[in-house]
């Protein structure tokens, strides 16, 4: 067969998810069935892969779905156990004397909450945290997981303590003769921490955006008016933020490396936002809220919308209370993820469940259960019980909840992760993995502008994988070596490495089993190819911008990169700043 249509037939794993779940908005659990078995199909009789490495891909699959199925159960539990204690009352209520406008707390709660909560855990973790937060005081489901899956993008790379670089990158190059031999007398982990840096200068430059167009998208598909416009009255306020983010992550990563400057950024980012906002600086006078809740579309809702509190007058808890076992997941985080024994136990031979060489394929899986963000969430929730004096009955309330909610999601999540394994496992004796295939053929038609197209291969990888971590694993030699043939040397290299973990990071607004997941925490099922179409503008923003500036650096100077880069954002806010919906109904501004 040539070439291109072997091409093809690797994108048609990618192309049924595409048109199944996006295009013809079938539900995830038809699209993701389909898209498995297409992929098995493509993988035992046109690749020729051997049917023991598609099972034991399959297998591996499977242990890290029900991995992300406990996370999921975890941050759902928490949500649960706070909304029967009575600390959502509190919080509500707190985050209306910070601030009634829903622009703001968009801000404070996905941007940088969100943000903090990736720096310490990555996968997935801050919409399973922040989206349930934003349902419980009164955002609509779908808009929670819209805008919390477009903020994992910018800290996403720096995520779990840096492990995309730190454990993606340095994998895909440590070792490698050609990678040796080029950056030589660099060591490889001054190089790597070059990568580091260059990484964190595209992402503040692209990323400091994203509050705003966050803040538009939120505006005009949940606003009353329908408009991006009413999201961008607050752009003053949105790029203080986005800038409070962004300066203190890049001056980290530059200084102390890939491990905080997502954690680090999030927290300055939130000790300089959350005063800022009280005294209203930036803030525009008129009040943003979503239309009333009778005039809410069927299809915003989830099965956490309906919550009531039915604790009726009974006095406030102390915020401070209430907010405990936020405090608590953080620093639980931060300790096992950055404290080296800590994480030694934890992550040891003794603590992990391994299934080696499944069915004689060479793939392991293995999983770490005292490590997985799912058993901080669940031990939180033992510590809310205990520390707000919750009954067993309302405990037991939150228990079964989180447990019906987790098992709608499961049915989705247990066929797409399987489908990503074969996926990425396909290589054979006659042919590379379906993701090489798919690399190597845009790499073959874009030559020396390949800079620019580096980042859509990142985001590929992570649309298939759901991982930033998984897409530098699998490209970035491949990027270093496409880099090394056009002639850019150990610098450019490094900046097309660092243009594939930015398309890599931006890929996990629209990966498939990262929209169940979030879904899944608010209770919105079946409405994942909406959502994806909707973070699908910010993740073509981000891809582009980041090819254009990683190009303008290789460039050096100002150049037409720079030139193009600035048009390219300014025409993106234009077209949002024009495009209109169908207003909810006609509602006069509130006086602050």
């Amino acid at each position: 067969m040539s070439g291109t249509i072997i091409f093809l037939l690797a994108l048609l794993p990618i192309a049924t998810v595409f048109l199944l779940l996006v295009v013809l908005e079938r539900s995830a659990k038809f699209s993701m069935l389909i898209a498995y078995l297409v992929t098995v199909l493509t993988a035992l009789f046109v690749w020729g892969t051997d049917y023991t490495k598609v099972l034991g891909a399959t297998v591996n699959g499977v242990v890290t779905a029900v991995s992300l199925l406990y996370i999921v159960f975890g941050a759902i539990l928490v949500l649960y156990t706070l909304e029967e204690s009575g600390a959502f009352r509190s919080i509500r209520g707190g985050f209306t004397r910070i601030s009634p406008d829903r622009r703001v707390q968009c801000i404070i709660i996905a941007w940088l909450f969100g943000s903090l909560i990736e720096g310490a855990s990555g996968f997935g973790t801050p919409a399973a945290i922040a989206a349930p937060l934003l349902v419980a005081i009164g955002f609509p489901a779908m808009a929670a997981v819209m805008v919390t899956l477009i903020i994992q993008s910018t800290p996403v790379s720096f995520g779990a303590v840096g492990t995309p670089i730190l454990v993606g990158v340095r994998t895909g190059l440590a070792d490698q003769p050609l990678v040796e031999s080029t950056i030589a007398p660099m060591p490889f982990f001054d190089y790597l921490l070059h990568i580091a840096t260059n990484v964190a200068m595209i992402h503040a430059v692209t990323g400091f955006l994203i509050p705003l167009i966050m803040i538009g998208m939120l505006t005009r598909f949940f606003g009353p008016s329908r408009s991006f416009v009413e999201g961008f009255r607050i752009w003053k306020f949105a790029l203080f933020a986005g800038l409070a983010f962004t300066v203190p992550y890049y001056l980290i990563a530059s200084i102390l490396g890939p491990e905080f400057p997502s954690l680090v950024g999030g927290i300055i980012g939130l000790l300089i936002v959350v005063p800022a906002a009280q005294r209203g600086f930036l803030i525009p006078k008129e009040v943003f809220d979503f239309p009333p809740r009778k005039q809410w579309e069927d299809h915003w809702v989830g099965k956490l919308d309906d919550l009531e509190d039915h604790r009726g007058d009974a006095p406030l808890m102390p915020l401070v209370k209430a907010w405990a076992p936020y405090v608590v997941i953080v620093l639980l985080l931060v300790i096992s993820r950055a404290v080296a024994p800590v994480k030694a136990f934890l992550t040891s031979p003794e603590m992990t469940i391994a299934f080696r060489d499944l069915f004689g394929s060479g793939i392991n899986a293995t999983v770490q259960p005292l490590y997985l963000p799912g058993t901080i969430l669940i031990l939180v929730s033992l510590f809310t019980f205990v520390f707000h004096r919750m009954s067993t009955k309302e405990y037991g309330t939150a228990l079964r909840s989180s447990g019906s909610t987790m098992i709608a999601a499961a049915p989705a999540l247990l066929l797409a992760v399987p489908m990503v394994q074969v996926f990425i496992n396909s290589a054979s004796e006659r042919l590379s993995s379906m993701p090489i295939i798919l690399a190597e053929g845009v790499s073959s038609v874009t030559g020396h502008a390949w800079p620019l197209f580096a980042p859509i291969v990142g985001a590929m990888g992570a649309f298939i994988a759901g991982s930033n971590t998984v897409s530098n694993m699998m490209f970035s030699l491949f990027q270093f070596s496409t880099a090394e043939q056009i002639g850019l040397g150990a610098g450019g290299a490094a900046l097309v490495v660092a243009a594939q973990a930015i398309g890599g990071a931006a890929g996990n607004m629209i990966c498939v089993h990262n929209v169940v997941a979030a879904s899944a925490t608010v209770g919105l099922i079946d409405r994942e190819g909406e959502i994806i179409r909707k973070t699908l503008i910010p993740t073509g923003y981000y891809v582009v911008q980041g090819g254009l500036i990683a190009s303008a650096l290789i460039a050096g100077g100002f150049n037409a990169w720079w030139i193009a880069a600035i048009v390219w954002a300014a025409g993106v806010l234009t077209v949002m700043s024009l495009n209109r919906g169908r207003p909810v109904a006609a509602a006069a501004p509130t006086a602050r």
